[in-house]
């Protein structure tokens, strides 16, 4: 450790005094914890700075008498503060069994995820919906950009939050995951054992659908100009100090495929309009799709057994295929549960589509 003096001369730790050289260790070590307990309060001052939750009931769907309500955050392994709505059965005694659910992919827990919620917690579980990072009410900058790993960490910090909660049995956990949290909720069952059931519902494998398009449809060639498209814009967003977003999510402008006008029909109409969803009202970054390109999140899904799975998926919803290729890729137990006539979408907020039947029988018989 050498400090110049006046002269030019270098002063080094050996050249100074005994009792010199341990007041002067003693003010480096002062000095060294200062700096970094400095840093920890501006950063966690920051990072808290950013999270507003309402206080308000806003979501798209009618508050239930039967359940309890409250908003809740916690960290995940990143140090992102999430956001949550705890759901628990009103005069529940004794510990119960957990349910933590997410999605859809762009949506907010005011949305399809706290709708499950607040009914599978009707029929007896507690459960957590929560806001993904970077999105909603959640911590994160920049806003409105998502990444496989990050997302699929926020499944296991939702299920470390549950698991505290003096009311919740940690070996009765399980996990629901609409849309494209569908593939977090499978690839999060494959990595982290505490999650002892998981369920999807309308399931889209991100990875596999921003690296090869719908119904794998996507060239080599075409990859690759859409891979030197998005590296280019790294520069641009490096060049501008921030990153660049898309268009506004979920606008029509006519001719559009059957499955995108549904799309409009649930998040830019007053059945399913959140103002903090970024499929509602904003857009993604444009790089969002480089971690999808490269990170197939279903690899691992043999090793979700022997847990339970169970897919759920409309007959007509033009993502059935997600559903069908992952149920013959897993190991058993397993099942493939198919709504007739379904669509997509429909099993985001149609309760009389959505089998909640089903679901409650699913997860009292594996979290028991």
């Amino acid at each position: 450790m050498n400090k110049p003096d006046i002269s030019g001369h270098a002063i080094t730790y050996q050249d100074k005094p005994d009792a010199e050289r341990r007041n002067f260790l003693k003010m480096s070590l002062i000095g060294i914890v200062t700096l970094l307990a400095g840093a920890f309060t501006m950063n966690q001052a920051f990072a808290e700075s950013q999270i507003q939750l309402s206080d308000k009931w806003d979501k798209t769907f009618a508050q239930s008498s039967k359940v309890d309500h409250k908003k809740v955050t916690f960290k995940n392994r990143y140090g992102i503060t999430l956001a949550a709505d705890l759901y628990q059965p009103k005069n529940a005694s004794g510990k119960q069994a957990a349910i933590v659910i997410g999605g859809p992919f762009g949506a907010v827990k005011e949305q399809s995820s706290g709708l499950y919620a607040q009914t599978m917690a009707e029929r007896g579980f507690i459960t957590l919906a929560f806001d993904p990072s970077y999105t909603g009410e959640s911590g994160g900058e920049p806003r409105n950009v998502a990444s496989p790993d990050i997302n699929t960490e926020d499944f296991s910090a939702a299920v470390d939050f549950i698991g505290l909660q003096p009311n919740v049995d940690r070996e009765r956990i399980g996990i629901i995951g609409i849309c494209g949290w569908g593939g977090m909720a499978l690839n999060a069952t494959a990595v982290d054992k505490r999650i002892k059931a998981v369920a999807t519902s309308t399931m889209y494998d991100m990875t596999r659908v921003m690296s090869k398009g719908y119904n794998d449809s996507v060239t080599l060639e075409q990859r690759t100009q859409r891979l030197e498209q998005l590296s280019q814009q790294r520069w641009k967003d490096a060049e501008n100090g921030g990153p660049t977003y898309g268009p506004v999510a979920n606008e029509l402008k006519g001719g559009e495929a059957q499955f995108l006008v549904d799309y409009h029909d649930y998040y830019r109409t007053p059945r399913g309009y959140h103002p903090r969803a970024v499929n509602s009202n904003g857009s993604w970054t444009l790089t969002t799709p480089l971690s999808f390109m490269n990170m197939p999140i279903l690899t691992y899904i043999k090793e979700i057994s022997p847990r339970p799975i169970l897919f759920i998926h409309g007959e007509k919803a033009h993502s059935r295929y997600f559903s069908e290729t992952a149920y013959a890729a897993a190991a058993q137990p397993k099942e493939l549960m198919i709504i007739p006539g379904a669509n997509h979408t429909d099993l985001y907020d149609r309760v009389n589509v959505i089998p909640f039947d089903k679901l409650t029988a699913f997860f009292s018989t594996n979290l028991k």
